[in-house]
């Protein structure tokens, strides 16, 4: 019976983790997706005009992101910056949304 009183803690520290994975993407995120946007603005003036002005949290620029849009180019310098800021993405996306499923879990468990 006080393994079951604990579990909801356990789940939440375990949120708490999926935030700090979230945390560790987003600061790699600020690093890489800049310099990408920066090689875009120097190299290729298709994709900027096709990504817009203010194209760093500009949500069609994330989802050509995350979509694998920066292939197209055919520039291993530019593919050498956006794959890390596209993983980043994928990994603050995927802590935030185990944090708040294990969250959800933990309420669930909790009454």
């Amino acid at each position: 019976m006080t393994i079951q009183k604990g579990l909801p803690n356990v789940i939440l520290f375990f949120a708490l983790l999926f935030v700090a994975i979230a945390i560790a993407g987003a600061c790699a995120f600020v690093i890489f997706w800049p310099l990408a946007l920066v090689h875009v603005r120097d190299r290729h003036p298709a994709i900027r005009a096709k990504l817009g002005h203010g194209a760093f949290l500009n949500p069609n620029a994330l989802w050509w992101l995350l979509a694998g849009g920066y292939r197209e180019a055919r520039d291993p310098q530019f593919s050498g910056l956006a794959t890390p800021a596209r993983l980043s993405l994928m990994t603050i996306l995927f802590g935030l949304v185990c944090a708040g499923l294990l969250w959800l879990w933990s309420l669930a468990g909790a009454a």
